[in-house]
């Protein structure tokens, strides 16, 4: 009877604290912690190929990595919107580079673009993340190599990133490639350590796709249509964190041949083949 007693007052009082607490009101945090977010990314700086090349130096005469076309710019055109960039065989004689003026015989013609604009990020509230990006459609063909990188000067001294380099004959890859060293002229980047290939399910010379590089201090983002595809994290071969703050301009090119064909027959090469580009855009946070 004593246990039958207990067992009634237990109830009781469970059904006393239950009532009791649904009449205590609850008090939310009037300020309550939220966790803080990355800041919005902020447009600095764009190209929707409107009106002009104005934006850009136009670079006139070879190259380097013994690449077969001059650069001119009747090679770049604006058309619907468009920066269209023509490779056409044709045997012309330029200068070597813009800053060779010696006569040289080339096989291709080309062309090739770079910002007036510098962009880098540094530890500045707002400048420590930079975004690089670019609608393109890369050329078909063997031996084209489609280009959206950038540098700064002196070369490699403020550093090479190489965004996106593509080979016409593999239309479902790319590349991109980190270069560095403290000596103009020498690189002391391994391609083991700083090349990285992508292997891709779309064909990327039959449709459009956002490239882009996302820059800070200690790793270089690599994505392709907001997809991430590497990520360079800053350690002593690659050198990451020595481009940090180093102005770059950005280029788009199309360049013919050269090093990235070692051993090609450029009689094996299409005649012809277009880059198209719809817009370019520098994002800040």
């Amino acid at each position: 009877m004593k246990r039958i007693q207990k067992i009634v007052l237990s109830c009781a009082l469970l059904l006393i604290i239950c009532c009791s607490n649904a009449d205590t009101p609850v008090i939310s945090d009037p300020n309550p912690v939220v966790p803080a977010g990355p800041a919005p990314w902020e447009l600095l700086w764009e190209d929707n190929f409107d009106t002009d090349l104005d934006q850009w130096n136009v670079w006139q005469g070879g190259a380097f990595n013994n690449e077969i076309q001059l650069y001119q710019s009747e090679n770049l055109k604006l058309e619907n919107g468009l920066l269209v960039i023509d490779a056409q065989r044709q045997s012309v004689s330029g200068p070597t580079t813009p800053f060779d003026t010696t006569e040289k015989d080339f096989e291709y013609v080309s062309g090739r673009i770079e910002t007036k604009k510098l962009f880098a990020p540094s530890n500045e509230k707002g400048e420590q993340s930079y975004r690089f990006m670019a609608r393109i459609q890369l050329p078909s063909g063997f031996g084209m190599w489609p280009a959206f990188w950038s540098y700064g000067d002196p070369w490699p001294v403020k550093g090479e990133i190489d965004i996106l380099e593509g080979r016409g004959n593999t239309p479902k890859r790319f590349q991109s490639n980190i270069f560095y060293g403290p000596t103009p002229g020498t690189p002391i980047t391994k391609d083991e350590e700083t090349s990285v290939k992508h292997v891709l399910e779309d064909d990327l010379t039959a449709d459009f796709h956002i490239y882009e590089l996302i820059w800070e201090k200690k790793k270089l983002i690599i994505k392709l249509d907001d997809k991430i595809l590497h990520t360079y994290k800053a350690d002593n071969k690659n050198y990451v964190d020595k481009l940090f703050g180093q102005e770059h301009k950005i280029v788009l090119n199309l360049a013919v041949g050269g090093g990235f064909f070692i051993g090609a027959n450029s009689a094996d090469f299409v005649d012809a083949a277009t880059m198209k580009v719809d817009w370019v855009k520098v994002y800040k946070r």
